[in-house]
Parts: structure tokens; C-alpha cells; sequence
């Protein structure tokens, strides 16, 4: 494990045992909001993020952080995607973690350009540090790793229909869902990406595409030899924080096989 990995990895663990896992199954009702439907965040979100944000400046003074919420607070933040920036999700699985549910982690991203160079994905529960630079290959607790589908067939597709409207949803489960056998996602970008890389998921496709949820993962992944991309093929952006659908796959041949079915929605 590299230098900054064992420093970042020392930061998350510090921060989950202060903040994130003390308030585990212990929140009270007045320490979760609800940003929007179905879209919560609690007093251990934000705390982390801003613990994160300060340490990742003192990191780099001068490279801005994009975090979740201070996104929410004020979208402005969102320019500072296109250059240089850290991306942060403080809790990501929010939802799980304010319902006393696994899984949750932390999702760390540097970019460059609109393009993810290096990304972390950390599980408190199980102290997993998931970590990638581009080019240099994808590394479980230092370890490098290669994706690995389950062998399955059909094969298993972690599909949510969640952010579907009902016309894509119905689209889904006719010409999409027959051709896999469909499990439920664990609502929780930073515990589905290892899902597919580690031979528990073949593929999953995700609709809405935040920076903070997809950076580090979609890195993650690639640089372990499956693949994730825009259902067109194109490659995943940071900066593109309008667009909508991603796929995701253990391999690249599992991914042309969702991708192509995926056309039909």
C-alpha cells in the first residue's frame, strides 16, 4: 500500500470510529433530514464531510473538494469539477446507515480534467479500503486484484428500478430482467462496486450518476479489468452531473451483453 492510501486509510478508519459507527443504529430522529424523497442525510454525513474536507486541503491546499453536501447547500460547488478537485460522498448508503442497515462507506475521488486519476472506497464495518490510480491497476486492503464474474447462468444483474419512471421500469422488467437472474442492489454504490469486481455481481446499471456516488468506483472497476461506461459506450465523466445511465460489469463482454439489451429500454 502506497503512501497516500495508507494515509487516507488512516482518516477513514479515524473518522468512522469517531463519528460514523458511535451514531450507527443510535441516531435519533432529529439528526436525520430528508433533502429530498428518499434522499436522506444525518448529522454523521456531514460531520464527516466536513472532517474530510478540511483533512484532504490540508493534503493539497490548493485543489478544491466537491463534497455531497456541500453540493446540496450550494451547487456552485459543482464547477470546480471540470479542473482539478477531490470529490467526497462522506456516507454513502445513506439510507442503510440511518435505518440501522449495512452496507455504508465512504467513496473518495481525485480528479482531473472531468476524469477520476485516483479513488478510494472504504467499508467501516469490515476496515476494506478498495483503492485505484489510473493505469496502475485496482487494490483490495494493497492487494491488486483482478474482476472476476460469478460464473453463473444466467448471470446475476443487481438492478434497481428505484429512479425509474414507470414506463422504464416496465421496460426493464420485460427486456432486460429475463435474461439475468436479478438480485436487489444494497443501495449503496460503495459496497456494488466491489460486489461486481469480487464475483458476487456480474452487472448492474445505475440511472442517476452523481460524482460523489460513481468517481471512485467507475475507476475502481475499470482499472480492474471489467468495465463501466455510458450505455452509448462513452466514457464516465465527472463533470457531466445532468446526465443519467451508467453500466456497470465484471467483464467487457458482460457488458456488451446488458448494454445491447439496455438499447432497447
Amino acid at each position: 500500500m502506497n503512501a497516500l492510501d495508507a494515509e487516507l486509510r488512516a482518516l477513514f478508519r479515524f473518522v468512522s470510529e469517531r463519528t460514523i459507527l458511535p451514531r450507527w443504529k443510535r441516531l435519533a430522529a432529529s439528526e436525520i433530514e430528508e433533502k429530498a424523497q428518499d434522499d436522506l442525510v444525518t448529522i454523521a454525513d456531514r460531520e464527516t464531510e466536513a472532517f474530510l474536507t478540511e483533512a484532504l486541503t490540508r493534503l493539497a491546499p490548493d485543489v478544491p473538494v466537491v463534497g455531497e453536501e456541500a453540493a446540496h447547500a450550494d451547487p456552485a460547488v459543482l464547477a470546480a469539477l471540470s479542473g482539478a478537485c477531490w470529490i467526497v460522498d462522506p456516507i454513502d448508503g445513506t439510507h442503510n446507515y440511518a435505518h440501522g442497515r449495512a452496507p455504508f462507506g465512504i467513496m473518495v475521488a481525485l480528479a482531473d480534467g472531468g476524469e477520476a486519476v485516483a479513488g478510494w472506497i472504504y467499508d467501516p464495518l469490515n476496515n476494506r479500503l478498495c483503492s485505484a490510480r489510473r493505469g496502475e491497476g485496482a487494490f483490495v486492503d494493497g492487494e491488486r486484484i483482478a474482476a472476476r464474474a460469478t460464473g453463473e447462468d444466467p448471470p446475476v444483474a443487481a438492478i434497481s428500478t428505484i429512479f425509474l419512471d414507470a414506463a422504464r421500469r416496465e421496460a426493464v422488467n420485460a427486456h432486460v430482467a429475463p435474461h439475468f437472474r436479478v438480485v436487489e442492489t444494497p443501495r449503496c454504490a460503495a459496497e456494488q462496486y466491489p460486489r461486481l469486481a469480487l464475483g458476487q455481481n456480474d452487472v448492474s446499471f445505475f440511472e442517476r450518476t452523481l460524482a460523489w456516488d460513481h468517481a471512485a468506483g467507475a475507476l475502481w472497476l475499470n482499472e480492474a479489468g471489467g468495465r463501466v461506461a455510458r450505455p452509448d459506450g462513452s466514457a464516465y465523466r465527472v463533470d457531466e452531473p445532468d446526465r443519467t445511465g451508467m453500466i456497470g460489469a465484471a467483464s467487457p463482454a458482460l457488458w456488451d451483453r446488458l448494454a445491447g439489451l439496455y438499447a432497447r429500454l
